[in-house]
Parts: structure tokens; C-alpha cells; sequence
């Protein structure tokens, strides 16, 4: 299996519910380093598994949909819990939607995976992978 990881950060504000969280149910920040791994089985014809370029502009993309955001105030995430494990999957999700699209160009219809892992600080991170 080869794989490329390219990286981004993003801020945000959000408050959880539920005395599992503590004091982290009232509003505080947050800043991630996110990590995008694209794999894929073989490599394609270039001899690449994703146009990295192309990988980090998509990634950004993304994160810049989160990026300053009050994540309560957003109605894709009405009444949920938006823990650094949930945003790993969003994240990887709508990585996977571009690549569908064909944002990261065609021969990124050969990639089999996304991992994505939010690195909340230097010594606690989490991570999400889905097929593709």
C-alpha cells in the first residue's frame, strides 16, 4: 500500500453537551494540524499515489469551511458533538467528495483510502479512515 500525507490547520469554537465533558461543555477554541494520508494499492501511471499539489489545495478547501467558525452556530451541526473524532470523519468525508468530483484530478479515482487524523495537541490526536 502507498500513501502521501499532506497537511493544514484549522481554528474553531465549539461547546459540547453531556457532564462527560466536563468543563469543555461551556464555549472554548480549538486549533487542529491535520493530517490527510491519500493510499492507494498501486501506483498510477506517473508513478504518484495523489498530485500532492493539487492534495494540499483540496485539504485547505476544506479546512477553510471550519476555519474561524463557531461550530455551534453551524446548522450542519445542529445538536452535535463536534469532538475532535467527529471532525476527522467530516474532514475525511468531504475529502472524499472531491476526490469523487474529480478535484484531485482523474487519476485520483485510483486512490482506495483517506485517513485523516486532527492532532489536538502534541500529545493527544485523533483520527478517522474510510474506503473510496
Amino acid at each position: 500500500m502507498f500513501s502521501v500525507t499532506v497537511r493544514g490547520h484549522f481554528m474553531v469554537a465549539h461547546s459540547f453537551r453531556g457532564e462527560v465533558f466536563g468543563p469543555a461543555q461551556r464555549l472554548h477554541g480549538a486549533t487542529f494540524v491535520v493530517d490527510a494520508t491519500f493510499r492507494r494499492t498501486e501506483l498510477d501511471k506517473d508513478n504518484v499515489v495523489v498530485d500532492i499539489g493539487l492534495a494540499t489545495r483540496e485539504l485547505n478547501a476544506v479546512l477553510a469551511e471550519l476555519n474561524y467558525r463557531n461550530l455551534d452556530d453551524d446548522p450542519d451541526f445542529a445538536g452535535v458533538n463536534t469532538t475532535t473524532e467527529f471532525l476527522a470523519k467530516v474532514i475525511a468525508d468531504r475529502l472524499a467528495e472531491r476526490v469523487r468530483a474529480g478535484a484531485l484530478g482523474e487519476q485520483a479515482r485510483g486512490l482506495t483510502g483517506i485517513a485523516v487524523t486532527l492532532h489536538e495537541s502534541h500529545v493527544a490526536w485523533a483520527s478517522y479512515e474510510r474506503a473510496l
